[in-house]
C-alpha cells in the first residue's frame, strides 16, 4: 500500500512539474512579441544571440516566470503551514492579515523611500523582505492576542480576527499610498493588487536566500506538522515541544509570505487553494502534500500571470486579480462544505 502511495505521489509530482514546464514554454513563446521555440533555445544556449530576443527573454519574460514560480511555491507552502499549525482549513496568509501586515510595512518603507522607488537598488530590494517580515510578525502577534481565549487559539476567532486586522492594515496601506506622488502611487497601487509585471533579477536574488533557508526548515518538520493535527495533549504525549515547534513553523511561514509580498504584492488565496488541492491529491501527510502545494501554487500563479498579461492585451490585469476571481468562489465552496459537516 505504501509503495502504491509513493508511486502515485511521484506520478503526480512529475505531472505537476510537466504542467509547469508547459506553462513556462507558453509564457516564453507567447506575448506581444511572439518567439518560436527554436529562437528561444538558440537564445538560452547563446547560439548567434539576437539583441531583441535577449531583451525579451532575459529582461522581461524569464525573470517574470521565475518570480511567478517562486511566489507560487512560497505561498502554497506557507498556506499549508498556517493551516496545519492552526488546524483550520480556512486559514490563509491573506485572510489572516499576514499579507496585509507585510504589505503595510513595505508600503511604509516605500513611502519614506518615495521618489526613488523606480530606481531599483540592492538596498531597496534586500530591505523590502525584512520590512515585510516585521509587518507580518506584527500582524501575527495582533491576531494571537485577539484570537487567544481560555488558553487556546480558537479557529473561528482566528479567522474573524484575521479578516478584521487585514481590513484595518489595508486601509493604512491605502492611506499612505494616497499620500505618495502620482508616479509612485500608480506603481504601488498596482503592486498592492498582486502584480509581478516589474520582475527583475535583483528581486529574484533578494528572495532566494529566504527560500533556501525557510523551505528546508519547514520540510524537515513535516512530521511535526502531522502530529500538530492531533489535539494539544496528544501532541505533547508523543514528545512534541508544542509552542516551540508552532513558533518555528509560523515564523518560517510568515518569512516566506513576507518575501513573496515584497516582490509580488498581495496575491491572495494561493495559500488557501493549494493545500486543499494537495490534500485531495496525496492525502494529509505533509511529507507528500508540501511538495504538491509548491507545485500547485507555482502553476496557479504562472497561469494567472499569463492570463492577465495576454487575455486582456494591450491592458494588463495583475495576477492577484485573476487569482481572486478563482479564489473567492473556492473560499465560499469550502466554507459551505465545512458548514454542512458541522
Amino acid at each position: 500500500m505504501k509503495v502504491k502511495a509513493r508511486g502515485s505521489f511521484a506520478v503526480l509530482l512529475l505531472a505537476g512539474l510537466g504542467m509547469i514546464a508547459g506553462m513556462i514554454y507558453v509564457s516564453l513563446t507567447n506575448g506581444e512579441f511572439d518567439i518560436t521555440v527554436k529562437d528561444i533555445v538558440r537564445t538560452l544556449l547563446r547560439i548567434n544571440p539576437n539583441p531583441d530576443y535577449d531583451l525579451v527573454v532575459f529582461e522581461f519574460r524569464l525573470p517574470r516566470i521565475v518570480i511567478a514560480v517562486l511566489v507560487g511555491m512560497g505561498l502554497g507552502i506557507a498556506g499549508a503551514v498556517i493551516q496545519g499549525v492552526t488546524r483550520n482549513g480556512l486559514a490563509d496568509p491573506g485572510m489572516l492579515g499576514i499579507n496585509a501586515g507585510a504589505g503595510v510595512a513595505i508600503v511604509v518603507f516605500l513611502y519614506f523611500y518615495q521618489g526613488q522607488i523606480r530606481e531599483i537598488t540592492w538596498f531597496s530590494v534586500m530591505a523590502m523582505p525584512l520590512f515585510g517580515l516585521l509587518g507580518g510578525l506584527m500582524a501575527a502577534l495582533m491576531i494571537y492576542l485577539f484570537a487567544w481565549k481560555n488558553g487556546r487559539l480558537e479557529p473561528q476567532r482566528l479567522l474573524l480576527t484575521g479578516l478584521a486586522i487585514a481590513s484595518g492594515l489595508s486601509a493604512i496601506s491605502l492611506f499612505l499610498t494616497l499620500r505618495m506622488n502620482s508616479q509612485d502611487f500608480e506603481m504601488v497601487a498596482v503592486w498592492t493588487t498582486g502584480s509581478i509585471y516589474n520582475a527583475n533579477w535583483k528581486y529574484i536574488a533578494s528572495i532566494l536566500p529566504w527560500f533556501a533557508v525557510l523551505i528546508p526548515i519547514i520540510y524537515a518538520r513535516s512530521h511535526t506538522l502531522n502530529l500538530l493535527q492531533l489535539d494539544d495533549d496528544s501532541a505533547r504525549s508523543v514528545g512534541v515541544q508544542l509552542e516551540k515547534q508552532k513558533g518555528i513553523l509560523l515564523l518560517s511561514g510568515i518569512g516566506l509570505v513576507s518575501a513573496c509580498v515584497s516582490v509580488a504584492g498581495g496575491i491572495g488565496f494561493i495559500g488557501l487553494i493549494a493545500p486543499h488541492i494537495a490534500r485531495r491529491l496525496v492525502g494529509q501527510a505533509h511529507q507528500r502534500s508540501l511538495p504538491i502545494c509548491a507545485v500547485v501554487g507555482a502553476l496557479l500563479v504562472l497561469a494567472a500571470d499569463f492570463i492577465g498579461k495576454t487575455l486582456f492585451s494591450p491592458v494588463e490585469l495583475p495576477a492577484g486579480i485573476i487569482v481572486a476571481i478563482l479564489g473567492v468562489p473556492s473560499f465560499v465552496f469550502l466554507l459551505h462544505r465545512r458548514k454542512g459537516r458541522a
